[in-house]
């Protein structure tokens, strides 16, 4: 067994080297295909700024690290997640998870993004046609992670990716994979995170509105139409390695430090650091920062940092929810605001 963990350990960084050596310097932002895919969900991990991906545990990890989906101790979860982004936007997510003994545990979950109503442009008329769209953009996500000892997970999602406006379209597949180690090189407490995600099939527009009403000039024959080809863009991989550890400050008191490097195909590499501070099992609070190595200078409408906590009623009201929110400043807008509800069987 353990000659199998660290085989797929190495697999796993292998593959992630592979994924992240040719951009380093460089960010392409905004010209891959699925950008939603890169909206983080779930106030856990927005709280500490996506820092804690070695020790996330329960449906929280299907976005962050598919390997701690099998590390919840409940039977059955469901989490409810709603992000304000920016612009009137918004993100909600849907998340069930059950063990099955001796198997692994099983995760789906559902991703919406919410654009709203937008009013139809043309360069004929740039004040609007009349015509209203509502895009659609959602990602379906089948989840499978197993504790291969009691030290070691590891998990794989395979995510249905699906965008619509108007009378367009694209969809395609992409996949997450990712492995915890606990007690690492012995050290109680100590974990290590690894998480690859959105490796998949290229994504491209098409439907009626791609066809275009033209007349050749100087010719007298009727209109007709011809197809403008959309271009085919890649899925926004991302490799995620992250140490954390936990220990003891108190009697009752857990303290959780967690730091990750993130390699984005599209971006600029990212270094998070977070910590959670966890009181009788019942309150958590929790912060976290983001560093970007952008050479050009250029800085995200995102803040840096992130607050956030929650509570489990269970201990105070015996009701099996917790309840937790994360916040992210926003410049030029409305701060984002994620509010989480789950419930334990």
């Amino acid at each position: 067994m353990k000659n199998s963990v660290y085989f797929i350990l190495t697999v796993i960084m292998v593959i992630s080297m592979c994924v992240s050596a040719p951009v380093f310097g460089q960010s392409k932002a905004g010209t891959s295909a699925a950008p939603e895919l890169l909206i983080p969900v779930g106030a856990a991990g927005i709280a500490t700024a996506g820092a804690n991906i070695s020790s996330i545990a329960g449906p929280d990890a299907i976005f962050w690290n598919p390997a701690g989906l099998d590390v919840m101790n409940q039977s059955a979860s469901a989490l409810f997640s709603y992000r304000s982004y920016i612009a009137d936007m918004g993100v909600s997510y849907l998340a069930v998870a059950g063990k099955v003994e001796k198997v692994g545990s099983f995760g789906l979950s559902l991703r919406a993004f919410n654009v709203g109503d937008i009013n139809v442009t043309t360069e004929f008329q740039p004040d609007g046609t009349g015509e209203i769209i509502s895009p659609t953009f959602f990602t379906l996500g089948l989840t499978y992670s197993r504790m291969l000892t009691e030290r070691v997970s590891i998990g794989a999602t395979t995510n249905l990716v699906s965008e619509r406006f108007g009378n367009v379209s694209a969809s395609g597949v992409a996949f997450d994979a990712g492995v915890q180690y606990r007690g690492l090189a012995g050290v109680k407490g100590l974990s290590l995170g690894v998480s690859i995600k959105n490796i998949g099939t290229s994504m491209k527009y098409d439907g009626s509105a791609l066809y275009v009403k033209a007349a050749a000039d100087g010719y007298e024959r009727e209109y007709t139409y011809y197809k403008v080809s959309a271009a085919t863009s890649q899925m926004p991989s991302v490799i995620q390695i992250g140490l954390g550890y936990e220990t003891k400050v108190a009697n009752e008191t857990m303290l959780r430090v967690n730091g990750t490097f993130e390699n984005n195909n599209y971006g600029i590499d990212e270094y998070r650091i977070g910590a959670e501070a966890t009181y009788a099992n019942l309150l958590i609070l929790r912060t976290g920062y983001l560093y970007s190595t952008d050479p050009s200078g250029t800085e995200s409408i995102f803040q840096n940092f992130a607050v956030g906590g929650g509570v489990d009623l269970a201990k105070s009201l015996n009701i099996p929810i917790t309840v937790e929110y994360a916040y992210v400043p926003v410049k030029y807008f409305d701060g984002n605001h994620v509010f989480d509800i789950r419930i334990n069987f």
